[in-house]
């Protein structure tokens, strides 16, 4: 699903329960995370219905180094020469995509959360598990975000990993959260303002910690890694995420 101006010129590519974003403005595109390997064609269309082609994507920036945020990055990489940045925290990952630290094995999660099964089934089926690591990976910094489209304004949210960030867009009223605050679990199947779980999350007290930095941006959309947008402000969702870590 291409949903375009999900926030103003930030359009939303949804595949297999995972979003991934194209931020546009006159000197190009900032690609926002990756996706799985099968959303690369996706986005390819995508981008020809904005009128643009990949010469215009000037980087691919990361929230965070999971898999299903860097699908298809090495082929961008090597076949546009498309710079990928991620937080220093995150390039080991990038670079050994199920080499990641968590406070739980997954193995048990879709016996206790079924209706979880039809969302990592699809995940399966776009590639989730046949993601080439990325070793070329650039440091984020707000320097190299001034440069590019939309230039958003960088918001560590370490948690979910330890390079984990957000990407504030001040004059679009919006932040990217990545999996820092999600409204979709791919791991529980649970709709609505969370954290993940703790089979893909390495310290969730930490990642609870960081829901105040969203919050301080005071946006009114939050654009998530995974789940639908959410439109009703910022803080909001961060207290309904707190909310639902006690349960």
């Amino acid at each position: 699903m291409f949903t375009r101006d999900a926030a103003p010129r930030i359009h939303r590519l949804e595949h297999a329960r995972t979003n991934l974003y194209v931020v546009e403005d006159g000197s190009g595109l900032t690609l926002v995370d990756a996706g799985l390997p099968a959303t690369e064609a996706l986005l390819a269309r995508a981008v020809r219905e904005l009128g643009r082609g990949p010469e215009d994507i000037r980087a691919l920036v990361l929230t965070h180094a999971h898999f299903d945020h860097i699908g298809f990055a090495k082929k961008l990489q090597q076949r546009f020469g498309i710079p990928v940045y991620a937080d220093p925290g995150d390039h080991y990952i990038a670079a050994h995509p199920y080499r990641y630290k968590r406070e739980r094995s997954p193995l048990l999660y879709p016996f206790r959360y079924p209706r979880a099964i039809p969302v990592l089934t699809a995940m399966a089926a776009a590639g989730a598990l046949m993601v080439p690591g990325v070793p070329d990976v650039q440091p984020l910094t707000q320097t190299v975000l001034d440069t590019l489209p939309g230039s958003p304004v960088l918001v560590p949210v370490p948690g979910h990993t330890a390079g984990s960030v957000a990407l504030w867009f001040r004059e679009r009223d919006t932040v990217v959260s990545g999996d820092a605050l999600v409204t979709l679990d791919p791991y529980t199947g649970r709709p609505g303002p969370q954290i993940v779980a703790r089979a893909a999350t390495a310290d969730s007290a930490q990642a609870l910690d960081s829901l105040a930095a969203l919050g301080d941006t005071g946006a009114s959309i939050v654009l998530p890694g995974h789940g639908d947008p959410w439109m009703h402000g910022v803080r909001g969702a961060a207290a309904l995420a707190l909310e639902a870590s006690a349960h």
